[in-house]
């Protein structure tokens, strides 16, 4: 009986280190600056307006650079002023989860000021990471309208 036990301990312990691992991988992978380049509604039709991440517009986020730093789980990203759309840098914290879904992991972010404090009262959001490469990214979030599901589709490249 002690003989299963340790070997479901040691196997369990495998299990978790190789998650542990695979986000590492992720993380490495996302380290850098992004250009988010276009944001798709998927799984209906018809005409949107989103405010993302409480903060501003789908449309302000198209074009907007992103900067993830994974030494210190800090980033940024950056949205142009226009017309529509209030300018300037956001601060985030983020890190990369694994979920209990068909996607290679999760990207998990609160804001957080320049200083590095929490402004979000402890409120943050999920994107699930659907394609990770070098120099591509897709992550996409489940969303309810009227109640109907939406897909949003955030497509970055790399610089």
């Amino acid at each position: 009986m002690k003989k299963i036990s340790i070997l479901l301990l040691l196997s369990v312990t495998l299990v978790s280190c190789s998650i542990k691992k695979e986000a590492r991988d992720q993380r490495n992978l996302i380290s850098g600056s992004w250009t988010l380049n276009d944001i798709v509604f998927e799984n209906n039709e018809g005409t949107f307006s989103a405010v993302l991440f409480g903060d501003a517009d789908a449309i302000c986020f198209e074009g907007s650079d992103w900067f993830f730093r994974d030494n210190n789980s800090t980033a940024r990203y950056t949205l142009k002023g226009g017309s529509l759309c209030e300018g300037g840098d956001r601060f985030i914290r983020w890190s990369v989860v694994r979920p209990d879904q068909n996607y290679e992991g999760q990207i998990q972010f609160k804001f957080i000021d320049d200083k590095r404090k929490d402004i979000s009262n402890g409120l943050g959001y999920k994107l699930n990471i659907a394609e990770l490469t070098g120099t591509n990214m897709t992550l996409k979030s489940n969303v309810s309208v009227e109640g109907e599901p939406i897909t949003l589709v955030y497509k970055f490249t790399k610089k």
